[in-house]
């Protein structure tokens, strides 16, 4: 009878030690936020993506004229350019939108990619399609990009 009640005494220790170190106080964490310095940081680049998005109309008017070349220096100009500024705005975003802004830099890579092979054979239809696509992609990466309002506290 001794032999139950030290091992039954045992038991209740370690089930109590279990659920009390389950059970501890929670301590609700607010979710992270941009800081002053990260939103400055943003916004310093955020203005040329606005600027290459804005030039979409030249874009397609070059494509629809054939002129090539042109079609080629602003896909290898201002382009590759918003798309630099778009990494350097990603490595800025809260940790949870970083994974969408790097899909959406590689996708507008894509495109561009895709806008050049069809410009070096002519295919009007496709450097469009591939065009409207690409700022497709701008749009929705300004959409992932806090505007100055954000709240300021740190993230973890």
């Amino acid at each position: 009878m001794a032999r139950q009640r030290s091992i039954l005494s045992l038991f209740l220790v370690l089930v109590a030690t279990f659920l009390i170190s389950c059970g501890g106080p929670g301590v609700a964490t607010p979710p992270p936020t941009y800081t002053q310095e990260k939103l400055a940081k943003i916004q310093e680049y955020v203005p040329e993506i606005q600027a290459v998005q804005k030039r979409s109309q030249e874009l397609q008017r070059l494509i629809q004229t054939k002129q090539w070349v042109n079609v080629g220096n602003f896909t290898h100009g201002p382009m590759a350019e918003a798309r630099l500024s778009m990494n350097y705005v990603t490595s800025n975003l809260l940790s949870k939108d970083q994974p969408a802004g790097r899909e959406l830099v590689r996708d507008l890579l894509d495109k561009l990619i895709k806008i050049d092979k069809a410009a070096e054979v002519g295919n009007i239809n496709g450097a469009l399609n591939s065009s409207f696509a690409a700022f497709a992609d701008i749009d929705k990466f300004l959409d992932l990009v806090p505007t100055n309002s954000s709240p300021s506290s740190e993230e973890s």
